[in-house]
């Protein structure tokens, strides 16, 4: 049985959308902040912050960060999203303009013939459809939250 799509939650950018030039963070400082204000899909909360192989985990991985302790800073409410990825980039460590462009390739490529294949056509199939529908999981997340229609360009 397909779930139902498209799961549309106000205030949950595209993860393509980019924060400084850095795809990704920004979507999850909207999950930091839709959860705190309980509007975050329950079946969602698995998959947030150090939850080894989500999204989450790859950006803290990659910028050397606690997510404890990124939400905390984010829910202070204190700061901007450059602000909090520059506080980030403190507390962690600051990618050069290289790694970015390496980060952002590998995430918004996530799925395309590479250890994430499978998991992409899962999803896919949770949701009636056929393997190919979508080539990456951002494109995935996209469909599957209404940005994406199937058999439209990325």
């Amino acid at each position: 049985m397909a779930l139902p799509y498209p799961t549309l939650i106000p205030g949950l950018r595209s993860p393509f959308a980019q924060t400084n030039g850095l795809v990704y963070f920004g979507r999850m400082l909207d999950k930091i902040r839709l959860a705190a204000a309980g509007k975050l899909p329950d079946g969602w909360q698995p998959m947030r912050g150090a939850v080894k192989g989500s999204f989450d985990w790859r950006c803290c991985q990659f910028l050397k960060l606690d997510y404890a302790a990124l939400e905390a800073e984010t829910l202070t409410g204190n700061k901007t999203d450059a602000e909090l990825l520059a506080w980030a980039f403190r507390q962690g460590r600051q990618p050069d303009d290289q790694e970015i462009e390496v980060w952002n390739a590998f995430m918004t490529k996530r799925g395309w013939r590479d250890a994430g294949t499978q998991r992409l056509n899962e999803r896919l199939a949770e949701i009636g459809l056929p393997p190919g529908t979508v080539q990456t999981m951002f494109e995935f997340i996209d469909l599957d939250e209404g940005r994406l229609q199937p058999g439209s360009p990325a």
